[in-house]
């Protein structure tokens, strides 16, 4: 693995607006919200941005809508530095769109998002020497078949990969068996199982030797090689927990680039967690290199 070769990442990019309301509502009433602001989002994107400032090269590979939307998403990536190569813009379609409404008194947020309305990315959109040269693949999974594609390509060429699983969704399972980390969220697992523990063991029983799933304020748990690690959350003054999990999952990749011990991939997950909680959306608040630097004593 060489982390001078960027890290391919595969899924979704939105532009989300996120408001702070006080409570979120009843059904037929009207609800004021406050503090809106407008970013670029999506899974794998994000993780692209944070992985992006703390200095690894990232090439992004999704879709976008031939819409002002895309447009402004794509600026969005650009600014950062991120390869957009990978993207491509559906001629006469919507890009991928997100509201959130975040309530910082109770540490939630809810996300009314849809999908970009053009087709998924297909397996020959891939830029397969791109893979191959690649220092990592990170996906969600969202367009399945590209994913199940893109993961099989990674282990072929002995590309480690990492899977942030948001959704129990086809094709989900079979590219846990064949990713090096993978992590799911607290609504995937009540999908797969009855208990955290139970889906890691599910997962690791499909040959992933590093899986785990996000539990929100509570922490995480995780199953790497056999050994179970449960942590709590770091504290933090959460107003949007938008991103929480995309820099969680940044975290572990940036430590799994770096050959750190899975303790401290999961440390700096959490950490980064907690700082983006700490602003709206998903980007603001991704802690800087030099923060990053100093917690985590690298040269």
């Amino acid at each position: 693995m060489n982390a001078n070769s960027p890290i391919f990442g595969l899924g979704q990019c939105s532009l989300d607006h996120i408001g702070i309301i006080p409570a979120y509502p009843p059904p037929n009433v009207k609800c004021e919200f406050s503090n809106l602001h407008i970013e670029g989002g999506g899974p794998v994107s994000t993780a692209m941005v944070a992985l992006g400032r703390w200095g690894l090269p990232c090439y992004f590979a999704g879709v976008v809508g031939d819409d002002n939307l895309g447009k402004i998403i794509m600026d969005s990536l650009n600014q950062e530095g991120i390869d957009t190569g990978g993207v491509v813009a559906r001629i006469g379609h919507n890009s991928q769109f997100a509201f959130i409404a975040a309530e910082p008194n109770m540490a939630r947020r809810t996300i009314f998002w849809q999908r970009p309305t053009g087709l998924p990315l297909q397996i020959d959109e891939i830029d397969l020497e791109r893979l191959r040269t690649s220092s990592m693949l990170y996906t969600d999974g969202l367009f399945t078949a590209a994913s199940i594609f893109a993961c099989a390509k990674a282990k072929e060429a002995g590309i480690p990969v990492v899977v942030d699983a948001g959704t129990l969704r086809e094709g989900m399972l079979e590219i846990a068996g064949m990713s090096d980390c993978f992590i799911a969220s607290e609504i995937f697992s009540k999908a797969l199982a009855e208990s955290p523990e139970e889906t890691c063991r599910k997962l690791s029983d499909l040959g992933c030797p590093f899986v785990g799933v996000t539990l929100g304020s509570k922490g995480y748990i995780t199953l790497v090689d056999g050994r179970l690690i449960r942590k709590p959350a770091y504290s933090a003054k959460t107003i949007d927990t938008t991103g929480c999990g995309d820099l969680f999952h940044a975290g572990v990749a940036f430590g799994i680039i770096h050959g750190w011990e899975a303790e401290k991939c999961l440390d700096l997950g959490a950490w980064a967690a907690a700082s983006v909680s700490t602003q709206l959306g998903g980007r603001k608040g991704i802690p800087a290199y030099e923060e990053l630097k100093m917690k985590f004593s690298i040269v």
